[in-house]
């Protein structure tokens, strides 16, 4: 069974920058493909960024890129977001998600940004 457990969230400016943290159980950590969604309220979840730990390829939807970074260490099984420049419409319940055979999903961590 593959458990995920996101931090990191909280209050932050507009402008400012913040970091989550994921960190992912699982014995076979380098077989997931990772991303980070969220989901804003009254919104549907949507995926912000992806991660692949088979070539270490990334992906970022259009509204993050630039300012999004995602990232992995393997040795300590944890997937990060670094987001800068950040907006108040980036106001959500942010969510680590891992594929393999199936989706897993940590609890989710509130970021807000007031403007």
């Amino acid at each position: 069974e593959v458990q995920l457990v996101e931090s990191g969230g909280g209050l932050v400016q507009a402008g400012g920058s913040r970091r989550l943290s994921c960190v992912v159980s699982g014995d076979t950590f380098a077989d997931y493909a990772i991303a980070w969604f969220r989901q804003a309220p009254g919104k549907e979840r949507e995926r912000i960024s992806c991660f692949s730990n088979y070539d270490g390829s990334t992906y970022y939807e259009d509204f993050v890129k630039g300012r999004f970074i995602i990232s992995s260490d393997n040795a300590k099984k944890m997937v990060y977001l670094e987001m800068n420049s950040l907006k108040p419409e980036d106001t959500a319940v942010y969510y680590c998600n891992a594929y393999y055979y199936r989706n897993y999903w940590g609890q989710g961590t509130q970021v807000t940004v007031s403007s």
